[in-house]
C-alpha cells in the first residue's frame, strides 16, 4: 500500500530550508566570520582582548586612524597536496574589526602584545578624561569656630 502525503512533504522540506537559514551565518564555510573580544575598563585604561588562535605573529596588525581603532589578522590555509579533507571546520582568511574610540583615549599611549592566539591591547584614557579630585578653594577671611562650654 503506498500512501501519500503531501503536507509531510512539504513540511520536510521547509523544515530543511528553515534549518539551513537559521544556521547560516555571514561568509563562506572557509572564511573567518567574527573575531571574538572583550573589552573592560580598568582604573585608568580600557582593556581589550580578542582571541586570534592560529594566527600568524606577523600578520597581526594594530591601527589608529581618525578615532578608529582597527585591527587586522591573517590565518594562512594548510597548502598540503594531496590532502583529503574529512573534516575542515577551521576558518582562514583575514580577520578585521574596528572600534571607534572617544575623545578622552591617549591614542599614542595604546600598546598590544600578542601571546598564546590572544591579542590583548592597552588603550589609556587621556589626562583630561581621568577621575581627579577637585581641591575646594576657601576665602581667607573667614572666622574659626572656637568649641564653647555651657555653665550650669
Amino acid at each position: 500500500m503506498l500512501r501519500f502525503d503531501p503536507f509531510s512533504d512539504i513540511n520536510a522540506e521547509v523544515s530543511a530550508l528553515t534549518r539551513g537559514l537559521l544556521n547560516s551565518q555571514t561568509g563562506s564555510s572557509r572564511s573567518p566570520r567574527f573575531m571574538p573580544m572583550d573589552l573592560c575598563k580598568v582604573d585608568d585604561h580600557y582593556l581589550l582582548t580578542a582571541d586570534l588562535p592560529g594566527v600568524d605573529p606577523g600578520s597581526v596588525d594594530v591601527d589608529v586612524d581618525n578615532g578608529t581603532l582597527t585591527i587586522s589578522a591573517r590565518r594562512t590555509p594548510r597548502g598540503e597536496d594531496g590532502v583529503q579533507w574529512l573534516a575542515s571546520e577551521r576558518f582562514f582568511g583575514t580577520y578585521r574589526r574596528q572600534l571607534s574610540l572617544g575623545d578622552g583615549i591617549d591614542t599614542a599611549g595604546i600598546a598590544a602584545s600578542y601571546e598564546n592566539g590572544v591579542l590583548t591591547i592597552t588603550i589609556p584614557l587621556a589626562e583630561r578624561a581621568k577621575a581627579r579630585k577637585v581641591e575646594i578653594a576657601h576665602s581667607g577671611g573667614q572666622k574659626s569656630i572656637q568649641p564653647t562650654t555651657v555653665d550650669a
